[in-house]
Parts: C-alpha cells; structure tokens; sequence
C-alpha cells in the first residue's frame, strides 16, 4: 500500500475514489494488467517530487528515470505501485487548462481534470473585459465550465453594471456575485462544489481568490492559502499564492488555486476563442466571401450586424486581437486540438 505522506498536515484525510472525482472515464483507460495499480489524485507538484491524494489518504510518489514534474498537473489521475509508491502512469485528462508561457513552445498545464472554472474579478480597476475574454477562451478550450464571480460588490456604486458587462462575453454566461470573506459565498457555490466535482480559480492578484478558498475550505481547517492586500489607486494586489494545489471544500468537492496570472498569453485556442465570440462564428458563414476578414469586404455578414446594431463593434476589435495574437502566439506545428469535453 502507498505509504502515507507524514509532512503535509494540510493535505486532506482519506476519501473514496468517487468522492475524488474518479470517474468512468478514467476507470476505462486501466488495462487488464493494471487492476492491482493504485489510483492516485495529483494534489500538490513540488519542483523535485509530486505528492498525491489517494483512497489511503496523501501519500509522495517515486518518480521513474527521466520523468519530471513538468509532465503532470494538479488534478491529474495517475496509476502507482502498491507497495514502491512508483508513478506507473498518467491517465489522458477529461479537460485540461493550459496556458503558454512567453518564449516557450509548449503549453503548460495549469489544472487538469476541472469541471469548472471560476473566474474571480473585483468591482473595480481591475475589472477589463478583454481580460476576462482571455480567461474564457481558456476554459472554452480546456472544456471546463466557465463561471465569473464578481467580488468587491459592495465597494461598487452601480454593482449591476458589472454583472451586465460580466454576462454579455459569452453566451449563457453565469454571473455570481460573491464575498470571500462570508460563509455565504460557500452556500452561493454549492452547485459547482457536489461531491466528486473540482473546480479551479484565477484572477488577477488581489480579487480575493485565496480568501475564496479558504471559505470553501470551510471553518476547522487550516488556511490553505495566505491572503494579502490591495493596491487601492490600481486594485493590483502581491502574489500570495505561489504554487498549485488540491484543496477538499465543503460539500465534498475539490478547490484548485492558482498563482494570480495578470498577463494570459492566447494560444492554441482557436476552438475556444470561436466558442467565446459565438455571435460572429455564427454570422460568418454568411459572408459573401468565404476567407472574409470582415474589415472590408462586400457582402459581409458581420459588418452588417455592426451596421444594424446587432453586433457590438467593441467585440469585433476585441475578436480579431486575440484571433490574430492565438495565431501569432500557435506554433505552425501544432496540429489541430480536439477540444475537450466537460462530459467525458
């Protein structure tokens, strides 16, 4: 039996396999020989060692030669050696979030096997919509179920103008309002917080994602994450969170925090960005031209919607940004990628 981890008091107790997020799809990728294999749930990637969440309860696995921690997420299901603690494999991801960083050419996962993606901004500067569209490709890629939570609503004057604005990136989009600091905030979520479901927060520094946590953490434990302050002339706030990490939250569901990423590099989201601005995916089809750009051309669809009021030409701006940065940003390489899907 995996040897249970001694020096991470905070990592969660034991928990069944479902309560985990074990799911048929992953049961299905076991082969016949892997029966006496040991699944394993990646709570925390260290820079030298990768500490799991089992039925057993948290345990430190052996990495093979020439396996490194850059190959596995948190979230990620694996399949270990009983008695060496030996990571066999990792299993393929149901949805995967995954970001590029600048100068590299591959994606680095930034939490695998979420269902859904709360994305937190504050009612205030650091409200951007362009940046929040970011966020929102990457969920739409990654297949996760995106939700924005809008914190800081009591510092605003007009809180709906936010919940507006939230609402119209994406096309049944759901807008909560919340405060971090309540236990509310816990029973506003509970929806996305069941037993077995994982969900996964970003957001710039300082919107109160580590309080969040916290929150869903529930009262009794320890803190899973520090909480800093804010700048209030930009509403930036300092790093607290420096690493990644699997959290149990009240309802019996899984919490993944993340470092404040206040630059997104698009990339590889083509499928997600056509998800994010369905209203002109849509509409292009009907161009008169099919490698239409949409700036110029005669009988295009989309300006038209412009021209009528139908379509914001705020949007198109933003669209064709990101369209062109995802483009700049893909490598020629890449193939084309299978978006995920939240479903299994």
């Amino acid at each position: 039996m995996c040897r249970p981890v001694t020096d991470h008091p905070d990592l969660p107790p034991p928990a069944s396999l479902t309560s985990l997020g074990w799911l048929e799809f992953f049961e299905v990728q076991r082969d016949p020989h892997e029966t006496d294999l040991v699944p394993v749930r990646i709570a925390m990637v260290h820079r030298s060692r990768v500490t799991g969440q089992s039925e057993t309860g948290s345990v430190e696995l052996t990495l093979p030669v020439h396996t490194t921690t850059a190959d596995f997420a948190v979230g990620d299901w694996v399949l270990s050696h009983p008695r060496t603690r030996m990571l066999h494999r990792r299993l393929n991801r149901r949805t995967v979030l995954e970001r590029r960083l600048e100068g590299s050419r591959a994606l680095q996962p930034v939490a695998a096997n979420v269902d859904t993606l709360f994305i937190v901004t504050s009612c205030n500067a650091d409200f951007n919509q362009a940046r929040l569209e970011r966020y929102l490709a990457l969920a739409n890629q990654g297949g996760a179920n995106p939700v924005i939570l809008l914190t800081k609503a009591d510092m605003a004057a007009d809180v709906d103008v936010y919940r507006h604005q939230a609402a119209e990136l994406q096309r049944g989009l759901v807008v909560v309002t919340v405060n971090p600091q309540l236990p509310a905030a816990a029973r506003n979520l509970a929806s996305w917080c069941g037993v077995g479901q994982t969900v996964a927060l970003v957001g710039s520094s300082g919107v109160g994602k580590s309080t969040l946590v916290n929150t869903l953490a529930g009262p009794g434990q320890a803190p899973p994450q520090e909480t800093g302050g804010i700048r209030e002339h930009d509403a930036k706030g300092r790093h607290t969170t420096t690493s990644r990490s699997l959290h149990a939250i009240v309802g019996g569901g899984w919490v993944i925090d993340t470092p404040g990423m206040r630059t997104l590099h698009v990339s590889d989201a083509e499928q997600g960005i056509a998800t994010l601005f369905a209203e002109i995916t849509e509409l292009a089809p009907s161009c008169r031209f099919r490698d239409c750009t949409h700036e110029h051309e005669p009988g295009c669809a989309v300006q038209a919607a412009v021209a009528d009021g139908r379509l914001n030409p705020e949007r198109l701006i933003r669209w064709r940004k990101l369209l062109k940065e995802n483009q700049h940003n893909t490598p020629i390489s890449a193939g084309p990628r299978v978006r995920r899907s939240v479903g299994g």
